[in-house]
């Protein structure tokens, strides 16, 4: 259900990321060429970037397809940004939400992203909206599990856990309460890129040139390309990603005993 893409490097326009590859997040949307869950991703678009200068990052998304917005391709052949997230969605349930649900979500410096479902919702995760203050669980900014999901992360932030942490910790957390979630996170600010691999595919790209690609398919064929393993937190900035294996439910996750994590060598 869904797939996305998040960069972080030298300046590029949004369509040489997005648009240009012949199998970017742009064909993804009715082709995906690993897509394990759906086939058509029909059901809204977004795309946040950041502009030179501003660490908050600006946001273009919609309902619809994004081959049926004819602004698109004229929004990503000019604007240029350092860092970008963007996702094609395929709707777990049918809502009114119209582009309030389609990716990617955003406080602050933050975009966020959600590849997969959660099993049984909202009932699965409804013991997990007492660890949320109440104003946050009013202004979810959309009815379906994605919005939630966020809202778990976002408070994990706030209360000044890394990125990482904030992302491995809800994963295990919404895995115990929801077995079988599929949940391959997204989470961008602007320098770095924070992932997991949990349920759904995930691919990232040292590019020769300078930046790093993770992404839920390959948008070319570049041999480069690397699949994370599932069960696994990703970190990457323009220069390195560190992979870390993430632990099943009810084994905690803790820096000690975590296995040594491999980092891709820039060529």
């Amino acid at each position: 259900m869904c797939r996305h893409v998040a960069y972080v490097g030298p300046g590029e326009p949004l369509g040489e990321l997005l648009v240009r590859p012949p199998h970017g997040l742009y064909r993804q949307s009715w082709a995906p060429r690993r897509q394990r869950y759906g086939t058509v991703n029909a059901d809204g678009f977004g795309v946040g970037w950041y502009a030179e200068g501003d660490p908050v990052p600006a946001r273009y998304r919609r309902a619809g397809p994004v081959w049926a917005d004819p602004s698109f391709a004229d929004l990503t052949r000019v604007v240029r940004t350092r860092a970008l997230l963007a996702a094609v969605r395929d709707a777990t349930l049918p809502g009114a939400d119209a582009e309030a649900a389609a990716a990617p979500f955003a406080a602050g410096t933050w975009l966020f992203s959600h590849n997969g479902a959660v099993p049984g919702w909202p009932g699965s995760l409804a013991p997990l909206v007492p660890s949320l203050a109440a104003g946050d669980v009013l202004s979810l900014e959309a009815r379906n599990d994605s919005a939630f999901v966020w809202a778990l992360v976002l408070a994990r932030l706030r209360a000044g856990d890394e990125e990482g942490r904030a992302l491995a910790d809800t994963v295990l957390e919404v895995a115990a309460a929801a077995p079988g979630a599929r949940l391959n996170l997204l989470l961008a600010d602007g320098d770095t890129v924070t992932a997991t691999a949990w349920g759904d595919t995930l691919w990232y790209l040292s590019r020769t040139g300078g930046g790093t690609v993770v992404a839920s398919e390959p948008y070319d064929d570049d041999p480069h390309w690397r699949e994370v393993p599932d069960r696994t937190l990703l970190a990457a900035s323009r220069t390195d990603v560190l992979l870390t294996p993430l632990k099943e439910p009810g084994d905690p996750l803790t820096p000690a005993d975590a296995p040594a994590s491999p980092r891709e060598p820039r060529t």
